[in-house]
């Protein structure tokens, strides 16, 4: 059967793919950032998975404000990098894995959440960064990618502990398809930032910090955490931590396993107007 290996968390800054893709990675603001990434570049060449399944929100591009999705599994063979305004990034198309998509969506839905089936879509920088920052600049990305997008952008959205339920659930569906494949899941967005309005540029050191402590520890507690501890301490934009909840939610430890060996941690301010967090669980 497949199994889930591990688990990945990290934020998906668009300022972030663009310093790569202009070539100001080395620059002395960005350097500290993309440092930060070194050790997880190599850990992905000596954990290669056979499939990354990504959780990740997007940004008004492939959904529009006229239809929005609570959540939604891309299903299709390949997805093409969107054009957020200036031109796609210059990045490999995203191979998907139909075949485990469906399976997933399949097992999900039969455990009473209801997925939107998408077998058509372009993948913004919610997606695309988070590979950039695992995988480089590669030619083609080392796996297939089942992209999974969640809605934090239109209220009302989904709770923490509806997101980690649905984590539960993924975990199941993955180990109940019949082919031996090494799946790792992918949680991103965050940490705390606001975009707009008096608090434009909020960032929360304390508190992205005491949410990798209980990622780590106590997941179950923190999927309790209510809505508006998230935009009253994090922004209106840390919201998007709660799609962390959906891949914690899949690891084995929740399942009564041992606890997740913690790879690495990594927190940086700035990057942009954000601050930037990066953690890597394996199951033991």
């Amino acid at each position: 059967m497949a199994k889930i290996t591990a688990s990945v968390y990290t934020s998906h800054v668009p300022a972030i793919g663009a310093a790569l893709d202009l070539g100001k990675s080395g620059e002395p603001y960005w350097q500290p950032v993309f440092k930060g990434y070194d050790y997880s570049k190599q850990w992905l060449k000596d954990n290669p998975p056979d499939v990354i399944f990504l959780v990740y929100n997007d940004h008004a591009t492939a959904f529009s404000l006229e239809m929005i999705p609570t959540f939604a599994i891309g299903t299709a063979a390949e997805f093409t990098p969107a054009d957020e305004g200036w031109g796609p990034r210059p990045v490999p198309k995203v191979i998907g894995h139909p075949e485990l998509a469906a399976h997933i969506a399949q097992s999900v839905i039969q455990q009473d959440f209801d997925l939107t089936i998408v077998n058509k879509m372009d993948v913004d920088h919610g997606l695309t960064v988070p590979l950039s920052l695992m995988c480089g600049q590669p030619q083609a990305w080392p796996c297939p990618v089942i992209p999974f997008a969640v809605n934090v952008v239109q209220y009302p959205v989904p709770s923490g502990r509806r997101c980690f339920e649905l984590g539960k659930a993924i975990r199941k569906a993955v180990e109940s398809f019949d082919k031996p494949l090494n799946v790792q899941i992918w949680g991103t967005g965050g940490m705390s930032h606001q975009l707009q309005g008096p608090r434009a540029g909020l960032i929360n050191k304390e508190f992205d910090n005491a949410f990798l402590d209980q990622l780590i520890a106590d997941p179950e507690g923190l999927a309790g955490k209510p809505h508006i501890d998230y935009v009253r301490e994090a922004g209106s934009e840390g919201i998007e931590l709660v799609m962390w909840l959906i891949a914690r939610g899949a690891m084995s430890d929740v399942a009564g396993g041992p606890a997740p060996k913690v790879a690495h941690r990594f927190y940086h301010v700035p990057a942009s107007n954000t601050a930037v967090g990066h953690l890597i669980l394996e199951n033991k």
